[in-house]
């Protein structure tokens, strides 16, 4: 991904999406122009979740946790965390943080 314009960075619905797709290497694989066009603030939903169609019951809850960040629709059920292992449980608590604290 190219830079992050300075406005995206500070914005508390960015911010955990951000974190989550820096951080973990499968949603770091759709973090390109093809999903997401910062310089409008744009994210290719429903583009993301066929993309990730096929991915393991964790992957898809780091996917959904984002999606719900950036725009509360994607319902999530937190128990679903017990399917992540220690890095990403981390990474998941720090986009929560980011976006409601």
């Amino acid at each position: 991904m190219t830079t992050i314009p300075s406005n995206i960075a500070k914005d508390r619905y960015w911010k955990g999406v951000i974190h989550l797709f820096s951080n973990n290497w499968k949603l770091k694989t759709l973090f390109t122009t093809k999903y997401f066009d910062l310089e409008n603030g744009i994210i290719e939903t429903a583009a993301l979740k066929r993309a990730a169609s096929k991915w393991s019951q964790s992957e898809k809850f780091m996917l959904y946790l984002a999606i719900h960040l950036y725009t509360n629709d994607e319902k999530i059920d937190l128990s679903n965390m017990d399917y992540l292992d220690d890095q990403n449980r981390k990474l998941v608590m720090e986009a929560i943080t980011y976006r409601y604290f």
